[in-house]
């Protein structure tokens, strides 16, 4: 058996930056455990498939090299990439049907744009995860919120941008994942890193997922609906923010990296 792949670069304009994906279009679903092989295989944060559906939209799922994930930004982004600009050129948005729920891809210049959920998070105040998350930091957290990750809240975008976690604590305490920001400077409203060593991704390049609750809180806390934001990890990224109450948008630049076949038995 031969399937296509395609690796793109999301959230960033060249390539060997912002947070690579392996895009595998498909005609039918593979065994899951086979998606899992490939995904642990390729060995990037995700590796996304995506099947056609009758309708003309898709379904998608993705995989980190070790769990089936309920929702990833940059791979939806790359896989947008690759049919709005290899596949699909005549369309000019897509629609990825996924756990959860509908998720739209569209031309927004020449960037691409996500048309995502909003996860507000809520406020934890258990003073044993503060402890906890301040030996896996070290650094004391101004305040910890909670959506389907942990938003750690920090003073400034130094901090954020010289943390080195202990993964193994990080990986003890039962989230799936921690994002880390605090306020940007200049033109970057906020900074942030991701990481998620339970899935076995330490730090995520980009995080596109982690932006549906960091838009809702940075867009309350500044009082303003569109934003900038940095990822600052080695790859880097910028993030493109609108928040739209029960939608959030999410936009950046994709770059090709490579693609070819992947050759199963």
């Amino acid at each position: 058996m031969e399937l296509n792949v395609y690796q793109v670069d999301a959230f960033h304009r060249q390539t060997l930056r912002g947070n690579p994906a392996a895009v595998i279009p498909l005609d039918n679903w593979l065994a899951d455990d086979l998606m899992q092989a490939i995904a642990a295989e390729h060995n990037l944060s995700e590796t996304v498939f995506f099947v056609p559906q009758a309708d003309g939209e898709y379904a998608i799922r993705w995989f980190t090299p070790e769990v089936e994930v309920d929702l990833c930004g940059h791979a939806t982004l790359a896989s947008g990439h690759v049919l709005l600009n290899i596949l699909k050129p005549e369309l000019n948005q897509v629609i990825f049907n996924s756990q959860s729920g509908a998720l739209v891809v569209n031309r927004n210049g020449d960037k691409l744009s996500l048309d995502f959920p909003s996860r507000p998070p809520k406020t934890d105040d258990s003073a044993d995860l503060l402890i906890k998350l301040e030996e896996a930091l070290n650094i004391k957290p101004l305040a910890i919120l909670r959506s389907r990750d942990l938003v750690v809240v920090l003073e400034n975008a130094e901090q954020v941008s010289n943390l080195k976690p202990d993964f193994t604590k990080l990986a003890a305490l039962p989230e799936f994942g921690f994002s880390v920001t605090a306020p940007g400077e200049a033109d970057i409203d906020f900074v942030n890193r991701f990481f998620a060593p339970r899935q076995g991704i330490n730090e995520d390049p980009v995080t596109g997922s982690s932006y549906c609750s960091l838009i809702p809180y940075w867009a309350q806390r500044l009082n303003k609906k569109s934003l900038r934001a940095r990822q600052v990890s080695k790859r880097s990224g910028d993030v493109w923010l609108e928040d739209k109450g029960e939608r959030v948008t999410i936009a950046g630049y994709c770059s090709l990296y490579m693609q070819g076949q992947i050759y199963l038995p």
